[in-house]
């Protein structure tokens, strides 16, 4: 006998066996024992969810000349010609292929004729949203008013590319993902009628790489079967032949991200190309990871929602101490625009390096996302030399030494820049609070092409002041003021340069202007 891959030779031959679609079955296991059977069927919902399947097991059901309890027997010959593929009751026909209007009439030209055996003839059409416009509209009439022996079904992953006349005319189904837990339960029982060794562990990770779909389970299931042939299927070998990476992988490389350890990071990822990982599900992974530990922060008991066994809620729980809310949620929008970034790249591996980088080193970043998280950074630091002792002084007064260059004094400003100190009070007020905070404290001096330089002492008020926007921001503010544009630079002290080395134009104004007043006096 011909082999059968494992998702058709365990495909469901009752609603019992149906796995978490608990909503469908008990809705056409009803309408099955009353006997009020629809003429349209609408099945949606992601792959491999269990919609044929239950579409076939329907068409057995309304045709079994010895139904129990709603399921078919699968004993009397209606039921044996079905399941064999060889009753002329149900027809099946694939929209992807199928899609023209010439296959819709061939349709509307059948539904005249009774059926040969049997009480209905149905109609599976799978992918139905493929079927262009015409075709659609050459089925409208004959879906809205069938004979009574018809009975259509329609399949589809992409519900809402279904035209509203047509779905109006249907009893819609919507098809869940399946949890991870049933999978992993019916992973586990047919290892058990097959007689393969294997680890509950291996199953949980196959369930939780399947998605919800359980045909896509049963299919990783079938592979690595073949590639460990009666050998048991454990945790490590799954991950061996899915080229997948385990949980204390992401935990490692989101501690070296954490730590800024770049080299560490792309060391990780190297061993990670190089033992055939896919990089690209790599950060799909990472992706959930962090989510994960977010959940994992909130205290409550999530863990159903994060469907994870008690070791590794633990694990989570405990790694979740390590972060900021905000840190991870920065890691998160990184990490989603990634994967849509790589959809469409060449070279995603650098694409992933580059991005890995940029976790590890917020200030390469300019978004506000990463100006919070250095901001976050600095005040860890800071709370930690206070908790140390260090003792943190106030800044002293500043004092010229005899070596410590002094930029030379202009004998006067420019008169943009003296409107600009005149009016400054003015300006600063219609500013954003936190613009107001790091210009106001920062030093006035003049750039080498007579703009107005903001020397600032600290970095956050640089970053501050380096996010998007605001240093457009005060140049439209001093534009609006004083009716006059005027450039607007900032740069950020050196470690041990002091700032008299930058001359202090609003003292500039304040000397000359007193110097003008005494001049004046008779």
């Amino acid at each position: 006998m011909a082999y059968i891959a494992l998702y058709r030779k365990f495909r469901p031959s009752t609603f019992d066996e149906v796995k978490g679609q608990d909503a469908v079955v008990t809705t056409l296991r009803n309408q099955l024992r009353t006997g009020r059977i629809g003429h349209a069927y609408c099945f949606s919902g992601t792959r491999g969810t269990g919609k044929t399947s239950v579409a076939k097991l329907f068409a057995k059901a309304i045709n079994c000349e010895n139904p129990i309890d709603g399921n078919p027997c699968n004993e009397c010959a209606m039921c044996k010609a079905i399941n064999a593929g060889t009753s002329m009751n149900v027809i099946e026909l694939d929209a992807a292929s199928n899609n023209g209007v010439a296959n819709i009439r061939e349709i509307v030209d059948e539904v005249r004729y009774y059926p040969t055996e049997g009480r209905f003839k149905v109609y599976i059409i799978d992918e139905v949203h493929m079927l262009s416009t015409g075709a659609f509209n050459a089925l409208l009439k004959t879906l809205e008013e069938p004979p009574s022996y018809v009975v259509f079904i329609l399949a589809t992953t992409e519900v809402h590319a279904i035209p509203i006349t047509i779905l109006s005319r249907c009893q819609r189904y919507d098809f869940r993902r399946i949890r991870l837990e049933t999978i992993a339960d019916r992973l586990l029982e047919l290892c058990e009628r097959e007689e393969i060794p294997t680890e509950e562990k291996a199953m949980r990770y196959i369930a939780k790489l399947a998605d919800g779909s359980m045909r896509d389970a049963l299919s990783l299931l079938e592979r690595c079967v073949s590639y460990h042939a009666g050998k048991e299927l454990s945790y490590d070998r799954i991950l061996e032949v899915l080229g997948t990476v385990d949980v204390e992988t992401f935990a490692q490389a989101l501690r070296y991200v954490h730590e800024g350890r770049v080299t560490d990071v792309l060391t990780l990822l190297d061993k990670m190309t190089v033992a055939g990982r896919e990089l690209s599900r790599f950060v799909v992974d990472l992706t959930w990871y962090i989510r994960n530990l977010i959940l994992a922060q909130s205290g409550e008991d999530l863990s159903e929602a994060l469907e994870v066994s008690g070791e590794q809620m633990k694990l989570l729980a405990h790694e979740a101490k390590v972060y900021a809310p905000e840190e991870l949620m920065r890691y998160v929008t990184v990490l989603c625009d990634l994967t849509n970034r790589l959809r469409y790249e060449s070279q995603k591996r650098v694409m992933i390096e580059m991005s890995m980088i940029r976790l590890c080193r917020p200030q390469t970043d300019v978004n506000t996302d990463a100006v919070l998280e250095r901001i976050r950074v600095l005040e860890q630091e800071l709370t930690e030399l206070r908790r140390t002792g260090v003792a943190i002084a106030p800044e002293e007064p500043e004092q010229e030494t005899a070596n410590e260059p002094v930029e030379k004094l202009p004998e006067a400003l420019p008169e943009d820049l003296q409107q600009v100190l005149e009016n400054w009070d003015a300006i600063i007020r219609t500013l954003p609070q936190p613009l107001q905070m790091c210009v106001g404290n920062s030093r006035r001096s003049i750039g080498e092409a007579g703009q107005l330089l903001l020397v600032m002492r600290t970095e956050v008020d640089h970053l501050l002041f380096s996010t998007p926007g605001r240093k457009e921001a005060l140049e439209e503010a001093i534009e609006k003021v004083i009716h006059r544009s005027v450039r607007v630079d900032a740069k950020l002290l050196k470690q041990g340069e002091s700032p008299r080395k930058y001359v202090d134009i609003a003292e500039i104004n304040k000397r000359l202007r007193g110097k003008m007043q005494i001049e004046e006096e008779p």
